[in-house]
């Protein structure tokens, strides 16, 4: 690859101009053009970038030969058509969360990631973070031992609109349960993974006048061998921004929380404790920026580490595996039943 990798940034909403800062951020990527869906965007884009060039439409960006790579953060039922076509371009992918809205989606991308012997990396961005990607390295120590609990609860305002409400529109967004606890069954199952996959899933919440797939409140109970189990809960009923993790292992015990007044906050209090239980007591752990900006900007530095490696940070395989629990999760709100997951 060359010296910097060129990348191309399709989607010029509210996180995209994030992604924008972050990748002309990071060391050894160029931003070299940006895709908006609209001239609304698109002169917003050349305003805060104008030395780059800025398209309507995200064709005539993957036509560009100059760009090697691209991050993708587009609404959701757009990631699958978006992301087979940058592939199939011959474009590495840093594709947003989640990976589809639909299994048939998440396969598209993966064949088209081994057909064209391109990258693709999924931005579950939380394992970048210095609390809860720090969290992981204590399990990998055997810090806490096994791990057989997680509570994870998120307190927060109800979701932004997005571009032409897309957000409150089951078919554009998929769930809810795509679009934010997403994260939360991904850490789940991070922090878990030595157990193997989770076996089943049961929901309780209330569907809402928009229907089971815009639950505004939840409690998810996912099942794992060995008796293993993660509670996940999220409210959109609630204000500001408020996270609280759990975890306990045969050997100890971890709790973390953040909280700001917006989800982007650059001003969060934010703590990180753990208990290696008989080893010297319960000691509150230094921790770095954290935040969804603070995770992003480190996505984008470690994305070109990963794409000059040829791996991924997150692979399409496991993305592919949370949008299935996402989608069993859907399932179990309509139906009122506990189900069984399969891989």
């Amino acid at each position: 690859m060359p010296d910097n990798i060129r990348f191309g940034l399709i989607g010029y909403g509210l996180w995209g101009r994030h992604h924008a800062t972050a990748i002309a951020a990071a060391p050894g990527a160029v931003l070299s053009a940006i895709s908006c869906a609209s001239e609304t965007t698109a002169a917003t884009a050349r305003r805060d970038f104008p030395a780059v060039p800025v398209h309507v439409g995200y064709e005539p960006l993957l036509a560009r030969p100059d760009i090697d790579a691209v991050a993708i953060a587009v609404p959701n039922y757009l990631h699958a058509k978006v992301g087979v076509a940058a592939l199939r371009t011959g474009k590495d992918v840093l594709l947003e969360k989640p990976m589809a809205t639909t299994l048939e989606g998440c396969d598209q991308l993966l064949q088209a990631a081994h057909a064209n012997s391109r990258v693709l990396t999924i931005g579950h961005e939380l394992r970048l973070s210095t609390q809860f990607g720090r969290i992981k390295s204590f399990i990998d120590a055997g810090d806490i031992g096994t791990p057989s609990y997680l509570s994870f609860s998120l307190f927060r305002f109800p979701f932004r609109p997005g571009s032409q409400g897309w957000r409150y529109d089951a078919a554009r967004i998929g769930s809810w349960l795509l679009e934010e606890p997403v994260h939360a069954f991904d850490l789940a199952m991070w922090y878990l993974e030595s157990l193997g996959d989770p076996l089943s899933v049961q929901v309780f919440g209330n569907a809402g006048a928009r229907g089971a797939a815009m639950a505004e409140s939840f409690s998810a109970i996912l099942r794992f061998p060995n008796s293993a189990h993660a509670v996940i809960t999220q409210t959109l009923g609630g204000f500001e921004y408020h996270q609280l993790l759990h975890l306990t292992g045969c050997d100890g015990s971890v709790r973390s929380w953040w909280s700001g007044a917006m989800d982007r906050t650059t001003h969060p209090a934010y703590e990180l404790r753990i208990d290696r239980r008989g080893k010297g007591g319960v000691e509150t752990v230094p921790v770095g920026p954290s935040g969804e900006l603070a995770e992003l900007s480190e996505q984008a530095r470690q994305t070109v580490a990963a794409f000059r490696d040829r791996r991924p940070l997150v692979r399409g395989e496991d993305a592919r595996k949370r949008v299935a629990v996402c989608l069993a999760a859907e399932q179990s709100l309509r139906e009122s039943r506990q189900i069984t997951l399969r891989f």
